[in-house]
């Protein structure tokens, strides 16, 4: 599904480890706001933060949908209550994984990774070789 046009609900994944989490959320709204998509929401799991998900970090996250089972009905409430086209993770998915959310989230699923460049076959538009290059618009949103 192309995401021009796409009013996206961006999610993100990430261990207590990551602690600039917020900018990559950032990061990734600005490249899908470049090719001309809407970020109308944004969800972020983190693992590892609290006690008990501290306890829950040697057990293997879901394999199907990389988020817990109350993470996942929260992105779709979301996406219900923003009128959401797609879901974009942040990280890269199976194509298992982009089936699975598919079906549970009522709406096109894919990672990040899988958004398609622009014409000039760069990620921002700028130089190849230098990540973040290149101008962005920013369209008004809700964050």
């Amino acid at each position: 599904m192309p995401v021009a046009g796409a009013d996206v609900m961006l999610v993100g994944f990430f261990s207590d480890e990551e602690k600039d989490f917020a900018a990559l959320m950032d990061a990734a709204a600005l490249r899908l706001t470049a090719r001309g998509a809407r970020v109308v929401g944004r969800i972020v799991q983190r693992r590892g933060v609290s006690d008990g998900g501290a306890r829950k970090m040697a057990l293997p996250y879901s394999s199907r949908t990389l988020l817990s089972s109350g993470k996942v009905r929260e992105v779709a409430e979301s996406c219900e209550r923003a009128d959401a086209d797609l879901v974009v993770f942040v990280a890269s998915l199976t194509e298992r994984q982009q089936h699975v959310l598919t079906g549970m989230l009522g709406r096109p699923v894919m990672g990040l990774s899988d958004v398609p460049a622009d014409r000039a076959g760069t990620a921002l538009g700028g130089d190849p070789h230098r990540a973040g290059s290149g101008s962005m618009r920013q369209t008004a949103g809700k964050y």
